[in-house]
C-alpha cells in the first residue's frame, strides 16, 4: 500500500501543536497547575531557559513532527477528509494509545489524577487538531 502524505500539512500540525502547547501549558490555561503538580518553580524554569531549554524546544517540536506524521498516514489510511472524522481518529488516537500509556503516571509514579487530566487532555486536543489539520488538507 503506497500512501502520499502531505508534507506541508504534517509541518502545519507540528506547529499548531507546539502552539497549543505553548497556550496550555502558559499561566493562562494550566501551566500555574501543571507547575505545582510537579513541584516546578517559576525560579527553576528561568534557569532551565537560561541552561539549554532550546534543546528541549528542538526535541518536542520533532516529536510533534513525528506524532503529524503517524497521523497523516492514518488520515490517508482511513480516509478521512472532514473535521468530524478527523475528530473522530483524534479521538481514538489518544484513547487507544495516549491515555492508557499516560496512566502508568498515576498508577505506578504517584503522579496525581489531575496530572493525568492536564497532560493528557493537551494530547487530546492536539491530536484532535492534529488530525483535523491533516484531514482538512490533502
Amino acid at each position: 500500500m503506497d500512501l502520499i502524505v502531505n508534507y506541508a500539512a504534517i509541518l502545519a500540525a507540528a506547529i499548531v501543536a507546539m502552539g497549543l502547547g505553548f497556550l496550555w501549558y502558559s499561566p493562562v490555561l494550566f501551566g500555574k497547575e501543571w507547575m505545582k503538580l510537579l513541584n516546578i518553580t517559576p525560579e527553576s524554569i528561568r534557569h532551565q531557559q537560561k541552561s539549554g531549554m532550546n534543546v528541549t524546544y528542538l526535541l518536542q517540536t520533532l516529536g510533534a513532527l513525528v506524532m503529524a506524521y503517524v497521523l497523516a498516514h492514518a488520515v490517508v489510511a482511513f480516509g478521512v477528509t472532514d473535521i468530524f472524522t478527523g475528530t473522530l481518529l483524534g479521538f481514538w488516537a489518544w484513547a487507544g494509545l495516549v491515555a492508557p500509556a499516560q496512566m502508568g503516571a498515576v498508577l505506578w509514579e504517584g503522579k496525581s489524577w489531575r496530572f493525568f487530566f492536564i497532560s493528557s487532555g493537551y494530547y487530546l486536543a492536539s491530536l484532535i487538531l492534529m488530525s483535523c489539520v491533516l484531514a482538512l488538507w490533502q
